[in-house]
C-alpha cells in the first residue's frame, strides 16, 4: 500500500538520502520526492512511498524520526505518484473545454496539491453557493463563511465556528484562493492533514489566477 509521509528535516546534503535509508529498513520503496518548502534551515519534503502488505504505517514515523533533526508531520494512504506536468496537463485541459473548465479545474486541483477534495463556492454576501465540486468532496458545506469574499490565498483554520463539524472530525485541513477577483473562492480541504504549507498556497493561488485568465474570470 502507498503512503504519503510529510517529514520536515535539516537542509542540508545528506539529510534526505539518511532519511531514505532509514525508511529502506522497514521494506519501504520509495516512488516520489516533491519539496514542498525550504528556509530557515528546514526543509519540508513529501514522500510516497510503498509499504509492503503487513506493515503498519507507524514504522515509516519511527524510521523517519530516528534521523536526527527530522520530525514527521503526517502520514496517509496515498493513490497515485505526483506527476510533476500535472499543472500544465491540467490547463491544457481547462482551454481544450472551457465549457466545462470549472469542473475540470476543481477535479484536477486535489490531485496536484495532494487535497482530499474541493469546492468552488460562488455569490453575493458572506453566503457563497458551491458551484462546482470534485469527486471526493463531502455534501455538508458552511452556512455562512466569514472571510467570504477573499482577496488572496490563506490557510484558514480547520476548527473555526463556521467549519462543518464533520470537516471537524476528519481534522481537515483548510486552504482557499480567489478564483478571478473576489466572487469565486476555490476551497481545498485534506481530511487527516498535513497542514498547508506557505509554498502550497502559493502554488494554488498561482494556478487559480492562470485559470482564471483562461476561463476569462
Amino acid at each position: 500500500m502507498s503512503f504519503l509521509i510529510r517529514v520536515q528535516l535539516p537542509d542540508r546534503p545528506g539529510a534526505l538520502g539518511a532519511v531514505a535509508t532509514a525508511l529502506g529498513t522497514t521494506g519501504a520503496d520509495i516512488l516520489s520526492v516533491d519539496v514542498v518548502e525550504r528556509g530557515c534551515g528546514i526543509a519540508v519534503d513529501d514522500l510516497v512511498v510503498e509499504l509492503p502488505s503487513g506493515r503498519l504505517p507507524d514504522v515509516l514515523i519511527t524510521a523517519a524520526e530516528s534521523v536526527e533533526g527530522v520530525e514527521v508531520d503526517a502520514v496517509r494512504p496515498y493513490a497515485g505518484v505526483l506527476d510533476t506536468h500535472r499543472e500544465l496537463e491540467l490547463v491544457e485541459e481547462v482551454a481544450a473545454e472551457p465549457a466545462r473548465g470549472l469542473e475540470i479545474f476543481t477535479e484536477g486541483v486535489p490531485k496536484i496539491i495532494r487535497a482530499g477534495w474541493a469546492v468552488v463556492l460562488g455569490g453575493p454576501g458572506d453566503r457563497p453557493e458551491r458551484l462546482v465540486s470534485s469527486t471526493a468532496a463531502p455534501e455538508t458545506s458552511a452556512v455562512a463563511l466569514p472571510w467570504f469574499p477573499l482577496r488572496r490565498a490563506t490557510i484558514l483554520d480547520g476548527e473555526e465556528g463556521w467549519v462543518p463539524e464533520p470537516w471537524r472530525e476528519l481534522g481537515t485541513e483548510l486552504a482557499a484562493t480567489p478564483l478571478g477577483g473576489t466572487a469565486k473562492v476555490l476551497l481545498v480541504g485534506r481530511p487527516g492533514g498535513p497542514m498547508f504549507r506557505a509554498a502550497e498556497v502559493a502554488r494554488l493561488e498561482h494556478l487559480a489566477g492562470i485559470v482564471s485568465v483562461v476561463l476569462s474570470y
